[in-house]
């Protein structure tokens, strides 16, 4: 994804253009800028499949907040559909999957 550039006769305006363009490209094509942020996901002592509202192949994810103790860890390989996470115990997450 990248920003688009709009034709115009004025010269000032497509150099800013440029600029912004050059600038917010990177950014954009960054998998963390588009990610799906998951709220108030119950994981049980165990295993527990989440679906990420991705339709996109996962790169990775993060826990933002947690309302308990826990080791949490991805049980299953990443795919476009669910994120498999095993815990030691029954906690509830926020989640941030790109």
């Amino acid at each position: 994804m990248s920003l688009p550039i709009f034709q115009d006769p004025n010269r000032n305006f497509m150099l800013m253009q440029t600029g912004w363009s050059a600038q917010l490209t990177p950014w954009l094509q960054n998998p963390m800028s588009q990610g799906v942020y998951l709220e108030g996901v119950a994981l049980a002592n165990g295993t527990t499949q989440i679906n990420t509202k991705l339709g996109r192949l996962m790169q990775g994810w993060m826990i933002t907040d947690i309302n308990g103790a826990a080791t949490i860890y991805r049980s299953q390989p990443l795919n476009s559909k669910t994120l498999t996470l095993t815990s030691n115990a029954a906690v509830t997450v926020n989640l941030y999957v790109f």
